[in-house]
């Protein structure tokens, strides 16, 4: 195996980490203290937070809905938070696949379930596709605050999010990897804010 092959590992993580800097030295982080404030505030409230994503994005949002419900570390044992992943079951997903079409898989089951006090997390490396850009839009006609996790300039998706989290990349796999750790930041914010505020119980 060539060295430079085996250097692409290494380069791999200095790369990450360089992105990760950038996070915290432009301060770009902060956008996670008001979307945490929002999402604590509508769990408070009866809401919920609704995710979607596609690719990597979509294991991105059933990962983070799964730590939501259940918990983020063995440290705190808490109630679980209400969030859902709206890449929903193969037959849900392959049904809408089929008599809608892709540019609503998200849209239709967002629609079906999303009441007034809860959020949308839309999570898209580009900003670009479509049917993310759908449901933020259809997010927006009904005054749902959304939060968009996103990656480069923002893409389409900007225009329509409340709050965004921006990775400063244009490589697909840096921005999920930023994605993951903001994921995992906010639910942190938002699990202290809801135990110090008594809207959460611990087991």
């Amino acid at each position: 195996m060539s060295d430079k092959i085996k250097r692409k590992i290494k380069q791999t993580f200095e790369d990450s980490i360089s992105v990760k800097l950038k996070i915290v030295e432009n301060e770009i982080f902060k956008t996670l203290e008001e979307a945490g404030d929002v999402i604590a505030r509508s769990i408070s409230e009866g809401g919920k937070l609704m995710i979607c994503g596609n690719g990597g994005s979509a294991a991105d949002a059933q990962h983070l809905a799964a730590e939501f419900l259940v918990r983020l570390t063995s440290d705190v044992n808490r109630e679980g938070l209400p969030a859902i992943s709206l890449a929903q079951d193969t037959s849900t997903l392959t049904a809408c696949l089929n008599d809608y079409g892709a540019d609503n898989i998200f849209k239709r089951v967002f629609s079906s379930l999303a009441q007034d006090r809860d959020i949308l997390l839309a999570i898209s490396t580009s900003g670009n596709s479509s049917n993310i850009i759908e449901t933020l839009k259809l997010a927006k006609s009904k005054g749902i605050y959304s939060l968009g996790f996103l990656g480069g300039d923002g893409g389409k998706a900007l225009q329509y999010c409340d709050n965004a989290f921006i990775v400063p990349s244009k490589v697909t796999a840096r921005i999920q990897e930023s994605h993951i750790t903001a994921g995992h930041a906010v639910l942190q914010y938002v699990e202290d804010r809801l135990l110090k505020e008594g809207w959460l119980d611990k087991e």
